[in-house]
């Protein structure tokens, strides 16, 4: 009996700690939103979260205030950038198609001189004129010096923070060759092709798309901006 007392209360307890350090987040994240209500400048509203009245308070209320502004600057920039995107997006005449801007990255996965890699990717869409109904497909090109192809297999979409889903989408190799080999590696170009829904490029517009591209025991990723999916959506749809 006395073993249950003592463990319900060091439960009660803890449960009382948490609340504690939930709260005072909950009461910061009013608190920097009664803030940016007052559309005051950046400067400014820091001045008013050191008016609040604990250490902590201003303290966590200050990062919210500061990510809030971080967040206002990359959406105003993103809008910018994404102007030029759409501008770029070649319609067809009947606009039954739409083929977006080429995107390409150099980069080195490792100190020997074959571990170079170059991407290239492009979105395209394509409109059922019958119908309106948009579908879309992500061509990336791989190119990279190494001793072995890679057999790309599957890929997988992932959040902001690296992680990515168990889903595997399925993948269409469209080419695979190599070139300039010797004993050692050859130059590899692979061509694949990955079916996009609408709704997918729509609910990512505001965040942009993180996918990972698999093959044997390894796997690469490919970032697409929120700035390039808003600029071809704004043009494909």
């Amino acid at each position: 009996m006395k073993n249950f007392l003592a463990i319900l209360l060091v439960t009660l307890f803890l449960i009382g700690c948490s609340s504690m350090e939930l709260e005072p987040v909950s009461s910061a994240e009013g608190e920097a939103q009664k803030i940016l209500a007052m559309n005051l400048t950046h400067e400014e509203n820091l001045i008013e979260a050191k008016k609040l009245e604990t250490p902590r308070k201003v303290s966590v209320v200050t990062l919210l205030l500061t990510n809030a502004r971080d967040k206002e600057i990359k959406s105003k920039a993103d809008l910018i950038e994404s102007e030029e995107f759409a501008s770029l997006v070649i319609v067809s005449g009947d606009g039954s198609s739409f083929r977006g801007s080429d995107q390409s990255i150099v980069e080195k996965s490792g100190m020997l001189d074959y571990n170079s890699e170059f991407q290239s990717f492009y979105l395209e869409g394509i409109k059922d004129l019958s119908s309106d109904a948009m579908s879309h497909k992500l061509h990336l090109t791989v190119q990279h010096n190494s001793k072995t192809k890679r057999n790309y297999n599957s890929a997988n979409l992932c959040d902001k923070w690296g992680r990515c889903d168990d889903n595997l989408m399925k993948i269409k190799v469209i080419s695979s060759t190599a070139v300039n080999c010797d004993t050692n590696v050859c130059d590899y170009s692979e061509t694949i092709e990955l079916d996009l829904s609408d709704e997918l490029l729509k609910k990512s517009i505001n965040s942009g798309m993180s996918i990972r591209y698999n093959y044997k025991n390894n796997s690469n990723k490919v970032e697409v901006s929120t700035a390039y999916l808003m600029g071809y959506l704004k043009v494909a749809n």
